[in-house]
């Protein structure tokens, strides 16, 4: 589960090493995935993925966790010059345009991507670079998760957070590291425009804590620290699928709410191009697709993929998305952060 919380590190993963050396066929029959903790945890989609790519194309998928959504560009944007990832997943709406500026993916857009793939989703990712560089695997709405069974009363909108009923009672993540910390950020911006500051200032003492990413700070709202958390409309049917109650509620907002979608995209220079071509064409198949919903727990980005009665049930589908321009939420996470430090 991207929304889950539990949190078992059993991955995929290639242990890098400087001086480790591989021959041609040999890297020729893996693709290197840079991706998130969660995604290639053992209840995310990554293993099974994995599995069925590896059947269906002979190649191996080499997964290797960067963290969150910022730190998979970061490191991405670091080897610029000496790529070792054929593949980066992970890379959001908020951070596209930063991936298309930094020049480190190259233009590929899958065979089915007409047909199978909402054309608003690609839009969200691409509208920056002019071509098809991010191809989109999932998407949902950041929303505030309440625990219904706590003393806390339900907020009902942005501006209740800053109640004091709400003192250490919210657990955020990091806008700088987090694609939900960075979401959040965005929500922020697109509900009180330049005024987000003043917001930010009277939120802080609601905050209990800024988790570094998702699977951390999900984690500490499922042990019970804290009423709300950051997360998805989608994270709630989860712990209903799973028959763990429907305590936990997505709380829809009238004023709206901003939607992220997840994408991956092709490194410039990767060593195994063909087959990094393979999986983003694999990505968006039914047979990867059908895997999303009951591991990642997002909407799965083709549009033929049926969605769990959990989902029906558990994961409101908000009536108003927000706009926001992307960079005035770049501009704002120093604020932000400047706030939080004082």
């Amino acid at each position: 589960m991207k929304k889950n919380h539990i949190f078992f590190t059993f991955l995929l993963i290639s242990l890098l090493c400087s001086g480790c050396s591989k021959t041609d066929s040999e890297r020729l029959s893996e693709v290197i995935v840079y991706t998130y903790d969660s995604f290639i945890s053992e209840w995310g989609p990554g293993p099974e993925i994995a599995r069925l790519f590896e059947e269906k194309t002979g190649l191996r998928l080499v997964f290797t966790d960067c963290g969150d959504g910022g730190q998979i560009l970061t490191k991405a944007v670091s080897e610029k010059n000496e790529p070792y990832a054929d593949v980066i997943l992970g890379i959001d709406n908020n951070l596209a345009k930063q991936a298309a500026e930094s020049g480190i993916l190259a233009a590929y857009k899958p065979a089915e991507a007409d047909s199978l793939i909402e054309p608003s989703l690609s839009d969200e990712l691409n509208r920056y670079s002019g071509q098809w560089i991010l191809t989109p695997y999932d998407y949902s709405h950041f929303a505030i998760i309440w625990d219904s069974a706590s003393s806390v009363p339900a907020p009902e909108s942005l501006s209740d957070l800053t109640k004091p009923e709400y003192e250490s009672k919210l657990i955020l993540m990091d806008p700088r590291t987090s694609t939900p910390g960075l979401g959040f950020a965005a929500w922020t911006v697109a509900v009180f425009g330049s005024d987000y500051s003043s917001f930010w200032e009277k939120l802080k003492p609601s905050i209990l804590t800024m988790s570094p990413g998702w699977s951390s700070g999900y984690g500490l709202f499922t042990e019970g620290e804290a009423p709300l958390v950051i997360s998805y409309t989608t994270s709630p049917a989860y712990h209903v699928e799973y028959g763990e109650g429907d305590s936990f509620k997505a709380l829809v907002f009238e004023e709206g709410h901003v939607m992220q979608v997840e994408g991956a995209g092709i490194v410039s220079g990767a060593k195994n191009r063909k087959g990094a071509e393979k999986f983003l064409d694999f990505l968006i198949s039914s047979d990867a697709q059908n895997v999303i919903p009951l591991t990642q727990w997002m909407f799965p980005a083709n549009k033929n993929t049926a969605v769990p009665e959990s989902y029906r049930t558990a994961a409101p589908v908000p009536a108003k998305t927000l706009e926001y321009s992307t960079d005035d939420v770049s501009a704002a996470v120093p604020e932000i952060m400047r706030i939080l430090s004082k």
